[in-house]
């Protein structure tokens, strides 16, 4: 099977795991991954799969083992090496469970690679649950076949987000008042000036549930490397907000792990 066939099969289930890949070294998997590929995937022991950990690219792999309650696999050899890593990172006000969940998930599938929980007025900061958060995110990058897991920071204040956000990468703000210039115009001037070359960095950031408190924005418009957006003439719910926000700029600057863009 060429690498082309491994990287676009759907019949070969992809793990995600914490171990070091090397050609023969062997990976115990956790009883989450052992009940899903004997008993939902229903594959027979020396099953072929791929295996990846974020570092060391894509790898062949076979189950091994006798133990039908807790298996392993043996790593065989490199598909794929681990490709740069280029994706946005993503500031939100944390919302309720279901919506955060949603937001984790689908900026995953949609590029992130840093998420960043903002503690505010109106977010719901004790929501946070970050072993059950890394989970989601593991597995949405196994279902959209990336090989880089994206990491989530500790919740921070706005001011504390700001303070060590990167002068280089461009933070555009899904500023819900509709004052800022659309999301699609700002972007393309940042993203899309040069469409052989790497996109330079960038992130999103969507308020909370309700928006952000008044005293919150003072003073966001005199930060040098926040641009005020807006997406559309409605106000979003904030995972609507952050799907449609990075598939704005995915579409301009390319998905998340693979560098995509194209002049043609």
């Amino acid at each position: 099977m060429s690498e082309q066939d491994h990287i676009r099969s759907h019949r070969t289930p992809r793990l995600h795991v914490d171990a070091a890949l090397t050609p023969d070294t062997i990976v115990q998997l956790g009883p989450e991954q052992t009940h899903y590929l004997l008993r939902v995937m229903r594959l027979s022991l020396n099953a072929e799969v791929t295996v990846f950990n974020g570092r060391d690219g894509l790898w062949s792999a076979r189950l091994h083992g006798s133990d039908r309650r807790r298996i392993a696999v043996k790593v065989l050899g490199q598909i794929a090496p681990q490709p740069p890593v280029y994706g946005p990172w993503l500031a939100f006000g944390v919302p309720k469970r279901q919506a955060l969940e949603m937001i984790v998930q689908k900026g995953t599938e949609l590029g992130v690679t840093r998420f960043f929980p903002i503690a505010t007025e109106h977010a719901m900061a004790e929501r946070l649950n970050p072993a059950r958060l890394e989970r989601i995110a593991i597995e949405a990058s196994e279902q959209c076949e990336r090989l880089h897991v994206p990491s989530m920071d500790g919740v921070m204040s706005l001011q504390q987000l700001l303070d060590g956000w990167p002068a280089d990468r461009t933070l555009f703000w899904g500023d819900e008042t509709g004052r800022g210039e659309p999301l699609a115009d700002a972007a393309d001037a940042i993203l899309g000036e040069d469409l052989e070359a790497a996109p330079p960095p960038w992130g999103l950031m969507i308020g909370p549930e309700g928006g952000f408190a008044p005293a919150e924005l003072d003073g966001l418009d005199e930060v040098p490397f926040l641009k005020r957006v807006t997406l559309g003439p409605r106000i979003l719910r904030a995972e609507t907000a952050v799907i449609a926000g990075l598939a704005i700029g995915q579409a301009l600057a390319g998905d998340g792990d693979l560098p995509v863009r194209s002049a043609s």
